[in-house]
């Protein structure tokens, strides 16, 4: 292993560290007196760089500079226009499906940037820009960093299989830390699902989960989780062969 791949290996690892002590920060903070706008300007400050960088130590890393962000525009701006077809509606997420396939492809530095910027550019195009945005993005991105790690089964009904086991898995995960970052804002201070200051992990992680059965955030969440399985296993097939194709053009070894 050479000494960009490296370097391309441990700004992903960083950057996935990075995300994900953001959003696990309500199970031990002592005081919930940030507000929720300006903590998110902090983190949106320091993911783009961060992303940024990445892109830069992945990209030159491959040899292959054109074709591999070439390919990345496509597909995010293919998966952007898709997200459109059903973010937001009743729990159904369109974009993950593509997320973790490419990221299964293409390993951890591309999923990543592939999770960020489709939800980047789908939130620029759809006016879906807010606070939220900066963990969507992050959020995204390490959906995208596990499907790299996703074992490299060659039997194509395998490769489907662990694709949608995993998909069907990161939904709940990617919904979990979509609903920590700003649940100590949501349940107020004085319920009886309210983050508590120097509770410690297990009190707070207690609350959390309480919070997200009571007020259905696991059912929305199965609408993310049924839709993902099902475009997975409706467009892998075709999905796969292309994508191995592309990347064989581009001189990249998928296995």
């Amino acid at each position: 292993m050479n000494a960009s791949s490296l370097a391309s290996k441990g700004v992903t690892a960083l950057v996935a560290l990075a995300s994900l002590v953001i959003f696990t920060w309500p199970l031990l903070a002592t005081s919930n007196s940030a507000t929720e706008t300006g903590f998110a300007q902090t983190v949106f400050m320091v993911l783009i760089p961060m992303l940024l960088i990445l892109l830069l130590v992945q990209f030159t890393a491959s040899g292959t500079d054109s074709k591999i962000l070439g390919l990345l525009a496509v597909l995010v701006a293919l998966n952007s226009v898709i997200r459109m077809l059903g973010a937001g509606v009743g729990g159904i997420e369109t974009a993950f499906f593509l997320i973790v396939i490419s990221g299964f492809i293409f390993r951890t530095s591309f999923g990543f940037a592939m999770g960020a910027l489709s939800l980047l550019v789908s939130g620029l195009l759809t006016g879906g820009v807010g606070p939220w945005l900066p963990f969507q993005m992050m959020a995204a991105g390490l959906v995208g960093i596990g499907a790299g790690l996703l074992p490299k089964v060659r039997t194509r009904v395998l490769q489907i299989a662990v694709l949608a086991s995993y998909g069907f898995v990161a939904s709940y995960v990617y919904g979990a830390m979509m609903t920590m970052w700003n649940w100590p804002y949501l349940a107020g201070k004085d319920s009886g699902l309210s983050f508590v200051p120097n509770g410690g992990l297990l009190t707070n992680l207690e609350k959390f989960w309480q919070f997200q059965i009571l007020t259905g955030g696991l059912i929305w969440d199965t609408g993310r989780a049924v839709t993902t399985v099902a475009l997975i296993f409706v467009t892998a097939p075709a999905l796969l062969a292309a994508l191995e194709r592309a990347a064989s053009r581009a001189g990249i070894k998928t296995f």
